[in-house]
């Protein structure tokens, strides 16, 4: 007998709706600015306070945002905190079987997926998620910051177009920043700007990686007065070019050097966090820009900083983050310049795969999660057909009718929805309707 047939008939096994959590960092945007706070307001009914940020709305089951069952819904109206029934946790250690067999084999009673949506007004943290193990050892060390034991491999998909610093940019390219950025030379060092200077590839992936690791960790450990007077020179230096080709222009009618897509940022990042080791650090990574429709992977140890913008987020069920700049928050240097892959070059973008004229699918290389991006014309319909594992459903914009085995009912914006295993689902619009569906990678269930 399988867990399903154990735990209860696939009749009992309807779609729950969700309420879910938000979070108020300080990087979010604020009142009806974000999209967040948006969503959080639909969903639970309490009301946008303008003065507050909103960052992150969390729909899944880890403690620090959990999301709860409702009890009771009518067709999209208000609910008060009386309503709210058990955590999906604990709703879910109920009747194991809604996550299917394969799921429970795999991850034991939990879902493996944490959905989210941000909402980022300034940058988040330079910041990388410890692997599987390295995340044991924190939690069981630290727990107090680590709250967990899980790695945190993770996705984002631009809703808007949405800006990031991910991972380390070209030999190159490096060569071409210490050349031209004499303020990181003066914080690392001749000696080990030298050091990537005279480097090749010839010389093995190994060596070229740990050079890099060297100059990195020289940089990110230097005190506070250095970085503030290398920021101070970095300033001035990129204010006074543009002063002097601007004063050659009109002279002699020649062109503008205007700043690149990256001194730019770094000026922007230097406003927002003062004097601070990230705005150097920026120089170092691959600045990464998406469309709508566009979505960035990172893997265990990967370095990034979302900078702006606001994104679907689907990741493996954990809250574990080393940051080392950009952030008021407590730092881990040395740890997250030991962990890093230190892989260079730009990241790959995903565009997604179409699964019909409305779906697209984005798979990254994780087994937890992927993420299905729907986007409903007025009138027409789609389905979403069972699969193995459980799924989560948000609705960003619209409304429509979503049927499935002993369910039927209005859905519209704010709306979160949970799907247990093997349930057949479809949607028709009353207008456009923009949804996004959350599941287990299908990669894994083919595989097993």
């Amino acid at each position: 007998m399988t867990l399903m047939e154990a735990n209860g008939s696939a009749s009992q096994r309807r779609v729950q709706r969700l309420r879910c959590s938000m979070q108020n960092y300080d990087w979010g945007r604020f009142g009806r600015q974000s999209r967040v706070a948006r969503l959080f307001s639909l969903n639970s009914g309490v009301d946008i306070d303008e003065a507050k940020p909103y960052a992150e709305f969390w729909m899944g089951t880890h403690n620090s945002g959990p999301s709860f069952v409702l009890q009771s819904f009518n067709n999209g109206e208000s609910i008060g905190s009386e309503s709210l029934g058990l955590s999906l946790n604990s709703w879910i250690a109920k009747d194991p079987g809604v996550l299917g067999d394969k799921v429970i084999q795999k991850w034991g009673v939990t879902l493996p997926f944490l959905f989210k949506v941000l909402s980022v007004s300034k940058a988040l943290s330079i910041q990388a998620h410890p692997d599987k193990e390295f995340a044991g050892f924190l939690h069981k060390t630290r727990p107090d910051v680590f709250k967990d034991d899980n790695h945190k491999p993770e996705m984002a998909l631009a809703l808007t177009e949405f800006e990031a610093l991910c991972g380390f940019i070209s030999l190159k390219e490096l060569k071409d920043v210490l050349q031209n950025v004499p303020e990181i030379v003066e914080v690392v060092g001749s000696v080990y700007a030298n050091q990537v200077l005279t480097i090749n590839h010839e010389d093995g992936e190994e060596k070229v990686k740990s050079v890099l690791r060297s100059i990195f960790t020289q940089l990110m450990s230097a005190s506070k007065d250095v970085i503030s007077k290398a920021l101070s020179n970095l300033k001035s230096r990129l204010n006074q070019a543009s002063l002097n080709d601007l004063r050659d222009h009109v002279l002699t009618h020649t062109s503008v050097r205007q700043l690149t897509d990256k001194e730019q940022l770094v000026l922007r990042l230097e406003k927002q966090y003062p004097a601070d080791v990230g705005v150097l650090a920026a120089f170092l990574f691959n600045y990464v820009k998406l469309k709508p429709g566009e979505a960035l992977y990172l893997g265990a140890n990967e370095l990034h900083a979302y900078l702006h913008g606001e994104c679907i987020e689907c990741m493996a069920t954990s809250d574990n983050v080393v940051r080392a700049g950009l952030t008021p928050k407590s730092r881990d240097v040395q740890i997250l310049c030991s962990m890093l892959t230190y892989k260079q070059g730009f990241p790959e973008i995903l565009q997604g795969v179409p699964l019909n004229p409305y779906t697209r699918r984005y798979l990254p290389p994780f087994d937890e999660f992927e993420v299905d991006r729907c986007i409903l014309p007025q009138g027409a319909s789609v389905v979403f057909p069972a699969v193995p594992g459980p799924s989560v459903f948000v609705i960003m914009e619209g409304e429509g009718t979503m049927h499935a085995s002993s369910f039927e009912d209005v859905v519209r914006e704010g709306d979160v929805l949970f799907t247990p295993a093997n349930t057949d689902i479809s949607v028709r619009t009353a207008s456009e309707l923009h949804l996004y569906r959350a599941g287990v990678n299908s990669r894994f269930f083919q595989a097993s």
